[in-house]
Parts: structure tokens; C-alpha cells; sequence
């Protein structure tokens, strides 16, 4: 099942097919978003030569990085963790990165909490095997092994002590596969946790149709083909409504912004791209195995509730998810169980992390400060 999983992503016919059906509205010179013309976006080589092309990557010293060995007696072991910590506070923080997608990716919320309020908050911030600085393993990743993975990164960092008593002293924030993950890890060790946020993932796959089309669409980033395309198609799948067609404001100084959010995204794709060690076809592969095998059945996901609290719990999920759709966050909402905190984000994709940055914040300090 697992060769047959890889193999249909990877279809190269497939995949050219499925793009050149629909490259000519998604590169036009103009598109029609709410009824706004939309002018074209910077090509790629455009976009590297941009004055804000070097902005692209922030500036956030760790207050501490290393790397961890996990695995040690188990199924692809042993290997090594990259982690970062940030913030000095009492609050402790872990956040569980998605999809081929590194530490990096939680930079919003590294920087809100682990530096403009460090005092209050520690954040851990690390790289799942497969990908970013951690290692690699070519074997049977799941869902179930990485959650162990991240249980052996708190052990060793003595965040959690299996051998005393629990207590809740750990917030967990996952998104997409890292939500996936998440829901393991409170299945592991639900007594240590002070709150679990589930962002943008799924209990276990449902209507696969159109994930596994957004897979092969990601997939493609390893085949020889125009990147402008790829660019384009990959930002279909992830974000909701007209949000990459917004100025980009990143900064006060305008030299370090593109015209719009749609070329600060295509930049930090590009930059990935230049770091070919770090995201790499296998990893990739071993990282999809894993999310589509996740499976938590409404038995479990009412066991997860009950042992973490439902009162600890958030879900959160996008309208306009094109990666996991909608539809799975509701899945996760109603099989957990009355209790738990339900955000709805109208009109946004699979990147509430930017989309929503300021209201998602938010909304995970006053669940952090409540539960701590």
C-alpha cells in the first residue's frame, strides 16, 4: 500500500496533466478576485533579484539549539532532532510544524511569543525527522513514531519526567501533520498536557480525492518544470480567498516589501529551494506516508478529550482549506466532544498561522494564560 501511496503521488503524467489543465487561469495577466483585477505576480527570477528578497528569512536568535537523539530503541532509530528554544518564561510552549515544512514556518509565533514576550513564554520549536536539520531515515514514518519523537525531545530537555507524577505543564500547538502528530502526543502522555490546539488537521482522511491531488501538487516541486507555475498552483492550494493578492506590509521600510503577499510567499519558496539538504524528495515521501496512514477513530478522539480536558482543547480550521478541507475540522469538533473551543476562520486556507496571525495569537495566549 505504502509503494502504491508514493507511486500514484508521484505520477509524472498525472501531475503535468492536472496542471496544465488549469496554468492559464492561474498565470493570467489579470484574475478576477472579488470582482478585482489581480495584476500578475513577479516571475520567480524576479522575485530573487526583488530588494526584499533577503528580508525574506527573519532574524530570531534561539535562547538555545541543539540537536536531540530520539528513537533510540524503536522502529527507525536512532536519530537526532534539530531544536531550537526561545523565550525565557514559565509558560512552556511546543509547536509541531506540518508537511514538509521546518521550525521556520512557526516564525510569526516564535517571534510573538518567544520574543516580544520571551519573559512570559518558552517556546520549542524543532524539525520532525525527515526534513529541516534533523535526519532523515528512509523507513515507515508515522504519525504514532514522530509524537513519540517529540515526547523523547521534552524528556531530554526535561520539559516532562515520565518516572514522577504528572502534571500539566506543556502547551502543544500542531498544524496540519504537526495537528495530526499533536493528537498522538495527547494520546501519549494526556495528563501532561496544559492545552492541545488542533490548527488546520484532520482525525484521519476523508473525500482523499482532493488531498491526494494537493500531494501530487506538491510532489511537483521535485520535477523538472516551470516554477512559476509550481509557485502558483502551490498558493491555489494553501490560501484561502484573495489574501496573497494583499499588499505585502511586512515591514516600515518599503525596500524590504514585494508589491504583494503572494511574492513574499513564492520567496520563502524560493529560499527553500537553495537549501536542497534540508528538504529533500525522500524525506518528503517517508513525511506523506504518515499522514495518510493517521488514523484516530471517534472512540479515540472522545478518549483524547477525556483525558486531556475538553476544556484545554482548541480547533481551528479555515472555511476554504484546500489541503485539508473543512470538513475534517468539523470531523475533529464533533468526535471529541462538546467542551472544547471551536474557531472558525471565514474565508481562510490552510495557513492560519499568517492568514489569521494576529487572531491566532490571540487566541492561543488567552488559552495559554488560562490553563497554564
Amino acid at each position: 500500500m505504502q509503494k502504491y501511496l508514493i507511486n500514484h503521488i508521484l505520477n509524472r503524467t498525472e501531475m503535468h496533466n492536472y496542471i496544465r489543465r488549469s496554468t492559464h487561469d492561474l498565470l493570467s495577466p489579470t484574475s478576477q478576485t472579488h470582482n478585482v483585477a489581480i495584476m500578475a505576480p513577479l516571475t520567480a527570477a524576479e522575485i530573487v533579484k526583488h530588494s526584499a528578497y533577503d528580508s525574506v528569512a527573519w532574524n530570531l536568535p534561539p535562547t538555545t539549539s541543539g540537536t536531540c537523539p530520539v528513537a533510540q530503541n524503536r522502529r527507525g532509530g536512532p536519530l537526532n532532532l534539530y531544536y531550537e528554544i526561545h523565550g525565557t518564561g514559565p509558560a512552556k510552549l511546543v509547536w509541531i510544524m506540518g508537511l514538509n515544512a521546518s521550525h521556520d514556518d512557526w516564525k510569526r509565533q516564535t517571534k510573538y511569543f518567544g520574543h516580544q514576550n520571551a519573559s512570559k513564554y518558552t517556546c520549542l520549536v524543532f524539525d520532525n525527522r525527515g526534513v529541516g536539520r534533523s535526519d532523515k531515515p528512509v523507513n515507515y514514518y508515522s504519525t504514532s513514531e514522530m509524537a513519540q519523537d517529540v515526547v523523547d525531545l521534552l524528556s531530554h530537555l526535561g520539559w516532562i519526567d515520565l518516572s514522577t507524577p504528572a502534571t500539566r505543564s506543556v502547551h502543544v500547538i500542531g498544524a496540519s501533520m504537526g495537528g495530526m502528530i499533536s493528537q498522538e502526543v495527547g494520546m501519549l502522555i494526556p495528563d501532561r498536557l496544559a492545552s492541545l490546539t488542533l490548527c488546520c488537521t484532520a482525525p484521519r482522511l476523508v473525500r482523499t480525492a482532493p488531498f491526494l491531488e494537493n500531494l501530487r501538487e506538491r510532489a511537483s516541486m521535485f520535477i523538472p518544470r516551470h516554477v512559476d507555475v509550481e509557485l502558483a498552483r502551490l498558493g491555489h492550494t494553501l490560501f484561502g480567498g484573495d489574501f496573497l493578492d494583499q499588499p505585502d506590509t511586512e515591514y516600515e521600510d518599503p525596500e524590504k516589501n514585494f508589491p504583494t503577499r503572494r511574492e513574499r510567499f513564492a520567496a520563502g519558496q524560493l529560499k527553500k529551494r537553495e537549501d536542497p539538504e534540508s528538504f529533500t524528495k525522500k524525506g518528503f515521501l517517508m513525511q506523506i506516508v504518515a499522514c495518510y496512514f493517521h488514523h484516530k477513530s471517534p472512540e479515540q478522539l472522545k478518549a483524547l478529550g477525556d483525558a486531556v480536558g475538553r476544556e484545554r482543547i482548541a480547533v481551528l480550521h479555515g472555511t476554504e482549506d484546500r489541503m485539508l478541507t473543512f470538513r475534517h475540522g468539523e470531523i475533529l469538533h464533533e468526535e471529541i466532544g462538546k467542551g472544547i473551543q471551536w474557531k472558525v476562520y471565514e474565508g481562510s486556507g490552510h495557513v492560519l498561522m499568517w492568514e489569521n496571525e494576529d487572531e491566532v495569537n490571540q487566541l492561543l495566549k488567552e488559552l495559554v494564560d488560562r490553563t497554564s
